[in-house]
């Protein structure tokens, strides 16, 4: 019975650590960088590691063919791709800050916490995605 006690707090202990970690988490995701891309290249979008919008660029030559659909378009499918990298990102970190163990529910419970909610999702490895 005491073993199954002691266990139990090993346990806690290891939550409070954690805890602590997370209140970092936040700081360190506004550094994160990741970018979007459509139209090869024509239209980019920057963001951090909470999701925010930091950029976007869309090249001369699309503001000259005044095709405002086309435009809406790709800077969608920009911030689209921004947002699975900055995603990734953010599982990222939850890997390393859990030390590679998979626990169910905290990515949820961590996006809460830092804004940057939901699952993470496959990337184009064509773009970058960086630290600041």
């Amino acid at each position: 019975m005491f073993k199954n006690i002691a266990g139990l707090g090993s346990m806690l202990r290891h939550a409070q650590q954690l805890g602590g970690q997370l209140k970092n988490l936040s700081e360190e995701m506004k550094q994160r960088r990741a970018t979007g891309s459509a139209g090869g290249g024509m239209v980019e979008v920057e963001i951090n590691g909470l999701i925010e919008v930091l950029r976007c660029t869309v090249d001369e030559q699309l503001l000259v063919q005044q095709d405002k659909e086309l435009l809406e378009d790709l800077i969608a499918a920009a911030v689209n791709q921004a947002i699975v990298k900055g995603k990734q990102l953010h599982a990222d970190a939850m890997k390393d800050l859990t030390g590679g163990i998979d626990l169910p529910g905290l990515q949820e419970a961590i996006g809460r916490f830092t804004g940057a909610g939901g699952a993470p999702a496959a990337t184009d490895d064509e773009d970058e995605t960086r630290e600041v």
